[in-house]
């Protein structure tokens, strides 16, 4: 969920759309200036294309036959990810970890949030500066929704559908949240090849997509240690609720108008962490 905390009184329509594509839901919200229809055609084609090289369930995709190594010269755009996986590895001591246990090149938790930040510029170069893009729940935003306004960004509750777990408030806003409430137990911990087994859901905010949804992912396989592992790492904030009901935020979080979590108790912080 996306809206505005204060509407702008004047200016450009907003244009809104929405596209499904990579086996999710991508939803368009421009403002202000720009060349709005050519900046969201341009970003279709992009997901389209992202969507044809990438798809995991698509034997003819590039990063199919790259795992089948049928292909000789990876094209550039999967080079820019594969490294990209190699340093989120890395980084995360492991991890984060696009080599499942069955073999097959998997960077399925880095290409979305980069094809986004890649659409980001598309529509910048289109004169877009106010936008944001939703793609299956992980968001970017930019500039503003209006004069004075801010962005604010729904979290989703981890237990009660429809519900919200919190409000996050900025303008230039990248948030990625992963948890099992929506797909089921389809994260892996690497460190044993099982299915991760916690905790309800950690939320990352950081200054580019890509960024915010690995580390989510990679997180997770902490379980109720996520929170204190995230906030030792610069650049990022993060919410972690856990699998009891408590919720644990670094102290830069950028919490907008709180929505606690009915009748689940308040959880200390963790060393690090508010």
């Amino acid at each position: 969920m996306i809206e505005s905390v204060r509407p702008g009184t004047s200016g450009p329509e907003p244009t809104r759309a929405v596209q499904h594509v990579m086996g999710t839901v991508v939803s368009y919200d421009l403002r202000g200036g720009g060349d709005h229809a050519g900046a969201v055609a341009a970003a279709r084609r992009w997901f389209e294309e992202v969507d044809a090289r990438f798809s995991t369930y698509r034997e003819d995709s590039e990063v199919r036959r790259f795992s089948r190594g049928e292909v000789a010269e990876p094209s550039p755009d999967l080079r820019a990810v594969i490294a990209a996986c190699q340093a989120l590895a890395r980084a995360t001591g492991g991890l984060f970890d696009a080599t499942p246990a069955d073999g097959w090149f998997d960077p399925s938790a880095c290409v979305k949030g980069w094809s986004v930040d890649r659409a980001a510029l598309l529509l910048a170069e289109h004169g877009v500066t106010d936008f944001s893009l939703n793609a299956g729940g992980d968001v970017l935003t930019r500039g503003r929704p209006g004069p004075g306004a801010r962005w604010r960004v729904g979290i989703q509750h981890p237990f009660e559908r429809g519900a919200l777990a919190t409000l996050v408030e900025g303008t230039d806003l990248a948030v990625a949240t992963s948890g099992t409430y929506e797909r089921g137990a389809h994260l892996r911990d690497p460190r044993t090849g099982l299915a991760a087994t916690g905790p309800a859901s950690v939320t990352v905010c950081a200054t580019d997509l890509a960024t915010a949804d690995a580390w989510s992912t990679a997180a997770f396989a902490l379980g109720d240690d996520a929170a204190a592992w995230l906030a030792a790492q610069p650049g990022l904030e993060a919410l972690v609720i856990t699998l009891d009901g408590r919720t644990v935020r670094t102290a830069g979080f950028p919490t907008g108008s709180p929505v606690p979590i009915r009748a689940l108790p308040a959880a200390p912080p963790l060393p690090g962490v508010r």
